[in-house]
């Protein structure tokens, strides 16, 4: 079975990490990872040295898989046999970390399967034989063409945020109940910037991109261009029940595909071929068969429907 994310055109969003994150722990947990091997050194952001970046990994097993934004995160713990998986989540000893960055693949393969020549990253999984014994049975390997994805070992004595800094920066979580139109209300109050744009900012709503920002504006009737501090309280609140939405239909479709995404099953995402605008620039609207326009915010690909979003 393998394991993959790949983008060419698109960068996963919330929905696609947050679907391989589930894939992650259905596979990947309480296995004792024997080592690995680093093809390429600047896929490894932390530490600066390849051998305590596998030495930090070694003789270890991961309780569980984490998303905070669209960052992964591994939470570590030391390999014993007799640790339950209470026990395992309360003895946390380190992190493993990675972004996707565009085109970033995780792959849980076979050893015997042929490396993909973007194979930047390979860690070794153990499995115990009926005779005790322990060998490599499946490797989780980090795919990335454009090699603009990265991979930390946070030690147990260091602070996640410390070593992977752009954790501090993110926004509140949109499922988190935080997240709510007063929040928004605050965020959006006296800005000058387009809402569109506004959505992107990660300091605002972690995990949210390009496709669902416009998936989003659409749902609630607000044109991307529209400048924050003119939004009413009423489009607010339909602003956020529509961010709620969307994300959550796409974790139900799989994720979205416009180029070659597959989820755990090497199943496609199904939510591009519903989606409202995004990607569908001269194609008629759903609701009132206007054809759909796009334009550029702060170099950003925007779709909408001029008839339907005032």
């Amino acid at each position: 079975m393998i394991l993959v994310l790949e983008y060419v055109t698109t960068v996963p969003e919330l929905p696609e990490v947050e679907i391989v994150k589930q894939g992650l722990n259905q596979l990947t947990l309480n296995k004792e990872i024997l080592g690995g091997e680093v093809l390429l050194q600047r896929t490894v952001a932390y530490p600066i040295s390849i051998d305590d970046f596998l030495g930090g990994l070694q003789g270890k097993a991961i309780a569980q898989w984490h998303r905070q934004g669209k960052y992964l995160l591994a939470q570590l713990y030391k390999w014993g046999e007799k640790n339950s998986q209470l026990q395992a989540r309360e003895n946390q000893d380190g992190w493993l970390g990675v972004h996707l960055r565009m085109t970033g693949q995780l792959l849980w393969v076979n050893p015997d399967e042929s490396l993909h020549k973007h194979t930047r990253v390979r860690l070794f999984f153990a499995h115990q034989s009926s005779g005790g014994e322990y060998h490599s049975t499946h490797e989780l390997r980090f795919v990335d063409q454009r090699t603009f994805g990265q991979m930390w070992g946070v030690p147990p004595e260091k602070e996640i945020s410390r070593i992977i800094t752009g954790l501090k920066q993110l926004g509140i979580e949109p499922f988190s109940p935080e997240f709510c139109p007063n929040y928004l209300n605050k965020k959006f109050y006296k800005r000058h910037r387009p809402i569109k744009t506004a959505l992107l900012d990660q300091t605002t709503i972690a995990g949210l991109g390009n496709i669902y920002a416009d998936e989003a504006l659409f749902l609630s009737g607000i044109r991307p261009t529209t400048i924050c501090k003119d939004l009413t309280e009423n489009q607010i609140e339909k602003l956020h029940l529509a961010i709620l939405k969307v994300l959550q239909t796409a974790i139900d479709a799989g994720g979205t595909t416009f180029s070659n995404f597959l989820n755990v099953k090497g199943v496609n995402g199904n939510y591009g071929g519903v989606a409202w605008v995004y990607n569908r620039a001269g194609q008629q609207c759903r609701i009132c068969n206007t054809s759909l326009e796009k334009i550029k915010l702060a170099g950003r690909s925007t779709h909408f429907c001029p008839q339907c979003q005032k």
